[in-house]
């Protein structure tokens, strides 16, 4: 016979002892609590681990922005005239005072898909593919393959629209990143670098064309 007494159980041998039990209840309650506190830290040590690898990769893609940059002329002339003289995939470098050559690399000039080759006259090139072509639209869309340039994810649009019988607009315009993609890149290779590269390229591209044209 067992009975509970003085602050603990008494046990006969071989009886039943309900206050054993009672301890292995609470003892495997016990456990079980400890169990399912270490699997709700588990989940919330792996939460945390998930929430910071998506913070990081905000961060990151925060540290290397889409940049943009839009250039535009208006030149005394015809938009027909000015579309001609600027049309050609295979012929930037007869306008644009930065490049010795354009030359197909290839493809077929004016149709999708074509990839030219730009020297520069200061030496390195630029490997280009062209995406859309609108001779109707006098409009065309072209991206960057490869560049001595420091900017990355490169696609630009030219476009030439008439602002009357002698008078045209013409805009050039790209989005793309900095080709460093480092939190701290140097200074020569950083978003402003990589925006004033861009725009001192349309600068002197449109400035030679106004003065091109315009002169025939």
């Amino acid at each position: 016979m067992t009975q509970p007494g003085g602050g603990g159980c008494v046990t006969s041998t071989g009886a039943y002892n309900p206050c054993l039990e009672w301890l292995d209840y609470q003892r495997m309650e016990t456990m079980r609590m400890n169990s399912m506190k270490k699997m709700t830290a588990a989940k919330m040590l792996t939460a945390m681990a998930f929430t910071m690898s998506l913070l990081a990769s905000g961060f990151c893609a925060a540290a290397a922005p889409e940049l943009h940059v839009k250039k535009t002329m208006t030149i005394a002339a015809p938009a027909d005239k000015v579309w001609d003289a600027s049309k050609d995939f295979n012929g930037l470098s007869t306008w644009h005072p930065a490049l010795a050559s354009d030359e197909l690399q290839s493809g077929t000039n004016n149709t999708v898909g074509a990839v030219r080759l730009l020297t520069l006259k200061g030496g390195g090139t630029i490997k280009e593919k062209l995406l859309q072509f609108d001779q109707q639209g006098h409009r065309y869309r072209y991206a960057i393959i490869e560049s001595v340039l420091p900017v990355s994810h490169y696609s630009a649009t030219f476009v030439v629209t008439s602002l009357g019988a002698n008078k045209t607009l013409v805009t050039w315009s790209a989005k793309f990143k900095r080709k460093n993609s480092s939190d701290t890149p140097p200074d020569n290779e950083n978003d402003k670098t990589a925006t004033d590269t861009i725009e001192g390229v349309f600068k002197a591209g449109l400035d030679n064309l106004k003065k091109i044209v315009e002169a025939k």
